[in-house]
């Protein structure tokens, strides 16, 4: 299985099995003299873990992160940094029923008809666990943009649990942490609740949509035509389990706006700096950041191990009803949220690097 590094300078590379001793990532490409230890990573990870309340999997992992190379006396070297997370709880007993089986709505039935075998045990690499690793990466990216770029503020949160939106006008970032759904909007936040236990208690799951918010970041990063910033965000994010569609600033909706009212009118700010009336692009206009808040959103789909029986095939072709037993999430979008901010802070930290070894201190001027 090749294809699980992404990146250009700052490059991350995963790997491990959710059922397996452990999973990780090596990081390469990240410049010497940042200051990264594990209780930094550690804070990042703890946002993502499973068991922290009775809407996500009640696994009970620790997910600790290991740094095994690239740092010394607390700063990285510039050499590749070995992360590794240890599986503490597997559970292999509850997938043995369905080893044989095909989940709908899962990658197993592609792991097989691509690479004549599959992990059953979780998903293998197909497993949302294997996220950690991503967000252990994602750590070291925002320790690094502390340094080269300390405007930039990376948030994450949901907006959308099915079919249930939050109200933008009742947005408080300050509301994030206090509700289990990362949402700002803390009237939504109670009614998703509700929803959610419904399903949870019926063998149910739901998706969601996340938008993940980066401020403060510079005019120019990303390149025209294969070089976008917002094609390598929309990939990132395409990348993370479950996630079934992307989209920067206005995304889908701008199809439905005219001209006039798409474009982002530009003026002279107090500062000497331009501002924009609006912000429909979402911080990208061809491929190169402008300085406003860069702006994606995701979907993540319901998670395809549910309790519900569903009608599915086994490997001999024969017809079956399966039921998914173990822990899972009935919303794996709740922990989507730190991942997607990883992934935001891994491209930004990408495209601040490239854009440093070819522009350097070059760039036009405005008045």
């Amino acid at each position: 299985m090749s294809l699980n590094t992404f990146g250009h300078l700052f490059r991350v590379t995963t790997w491990g099995e959710s059922h397996g001793p452990a999973l990780g990532a090596t990081v390469d490409g990240c410049p010497p003299g940042i200051e990264v230890d594990e209780a930094m990573l550690q804070h990042w990870l703890d946002r993502r873990k499973p068991g922290q309340s009775k809407y996500t999997t009640q696994r009970r992992e620790a997910d600790a992160v290991r740094i095994l190379s690239g740092t010394y006396e607390g700063q990285t070297t510039g050499t590749p940094i070995q992360l590794m997370i240890e599986n503490t709880d597997q559970r292999s007993k509850d997938y043995s029923e369905i080893a044989e089986k095909f989940r709908p709505g899962h990658a197993d039935i592609t792991y097989w008809q691509k690479y004549g075998i599959r992990d059953p045990r979780g998903g293998g690499r197909s497993s949302a666990r294997e996220t950690a690793a991503r967000v252990a990466a994602g750590g070291v990216a925002r320790a690094a943009l502390n340094v080269l770029a300390p405007d930039v503020r990376i948030t994450g949160y949901m907006v959308q649990m099915g079919r249930l939106r939050a109200d933008r006008d009742r947005f408080d970032l300050d509301e994030i942490g206090r509700n289990p759904f990362w949402c700002p909007d803390a009237a939504s936040a109670a009614i998703w609740a509700e929803h959610l236990d419904e399903l949870r208690k019926s063998g149910n799951s739901v998706g969601a949509v996340i938008e993940v918010r980066a401020s403060g970041t510079p005019a120019g990063l990303g390149a025209p035509v294969y070089g976008k910033l917002d094609t390598d965000l929309a990939a990132a994010m395409m990348s993370i389990n479950a996630v079934k569609g992307a989209e920067i600033g206005a995304g889908m909706a701008a199809a439905e706006l005219t001209g006039v009212e798409n474009a982002d009118e530009i003026y002279m700010g107090s500062d000497g700096k331009p501002r924009y009336s609006s912000n429909h692009a979402g911080g990208i206009l061809g491929g190169i950041s402008t300085g406003q808040d860069i702006v994606v959103r995701f979907a993540v789909k319901p998670t395809s191990s549910i309790l519900t029986p569903r009608k599915t095939i086994t490997v001999s072709g024969e017809e079956a009803e399966i039921v998914t037993k173990g822990r899972h999430d009935p919303c794996v979008g709740i922990r989507a949220v730190p991942v997607g901010e990883a992934m935001m802070a891994c491209v930004l930290l990408d495209h601040l690097l490239l854009h440093r070894g070819q522009i350097g201190s070059a760039g036009g001027r405005i008045g």
